[in-house]
């Protein structure tokens, strides 16, 4: 079976599965968005701050952005992609998260994201990079990334008290190592998520190895529209925020000239 048998690494060539389940992330995150706004405005008001519907479906939607992060860093370092073009995205992705800071203290000044999924990933993806030779050891790496924040989180409660303020300030608040969560409209530390980020690398190598099929599967239909979207995913992130908050408050406009 195709599945079954090695395929040798093409540097630039694209995995339409992973692609495809990119896009399902975006489009499940634009669907999230969307009711944000709706609530944010005033037009379907939800608690998505403290709600299980919604709080669940962010970590949901998070942990698959990362998971397909990692399978990407692993395609990559099985690609031999090199420092420059590796450089060039990290840079992308960086200025969009500044942009992403700089447009949310436009509108949220008091909670503004300094920390967000776009500054994580940039973080991570330098981490990836530099362990993508760890092999069987991003199991057992993701799980102690995973288990850190509730360790930390008992110690700077017990025996470590005295250090709880320092952590959870925003200097250091990135780590991830707190006891409350700070006051930001998006928040994606460095842990538990690059747990996530080490799971993902370390599926994605298993299915290079073993599985390569599964990932170059023929996406044929629909499936081909999702994996064009999900290899455009960062212009998506950046610019469906604006059109949908842009189309809001012109039917505000509308509604109440």
């Amino acid at each position: 079976m195709q599945g079954d048998k090695p395929m040798e690494p093409r540097q630039g060539a694209r995995y339409g599965a992973l692609d495809a389940l990119r896009s399902v992330a975006l489009v499940w995150m634009t669907l999230y968005h969307f009711g944000f706004d709706l609530s944010h405005f005033g037009y379907w008001v939800q608690d998505f701050r403290a709600s299980p519907v919604w709080t669940l479906q962010r970590t949901a939607i998070v942990s698959l952005f990362l998971l397909c992060v990692g399978m990407g860093q692993a395609v990559a370092a099985s690609q031999g992609v090199g420092w420059q073009r590796f450089w060039r995205r990290w840079v992308r992705i960086a200025v969009c998260a500044l942009l992403v800071s700089a447009g949310s203290f436009a509108m949220f000044p008091h909670s503004f994201i300094y920390f967000g999924v776009l500054h994580g990933i940039a973080l991570m993806w330098l981490i990836a990079r530099f362990t993508a030779g760890w092999g069987r050891w991003l199991w057992l790496a993701g799980a102690l990334a995973l288990a850190s924040p509730w360790v930390a989180q008992g110690l700077l409660a017990g025996p470590l008290a005295q250090w709880a303020q320092v952590f959870n300030g925003k200097a250091l608040n990135w780590i991830g190592w707190i006891t409350h969560k700070p006051f930001t409209e998006d928040y994606v530390p460095l842990f538990p998520w690059m747990g996530v980020v080490w799971w993902g690398m370390a599926i994605g190598q298993w299915l290079l190895a073993r599985r390569p099929g599964w990932l170059a599967l023929d996406m044929g239909g629909a499936g081909k529209a999702l994996a064009l979207l999900g290899r455009h995913s960062l212009p998506w992130y950046m610019l469906h925020q604006p059109v949908m908050i842009g189309a809001i408050m012109a039917f505000g406009w509308w509604l109440h000239p």
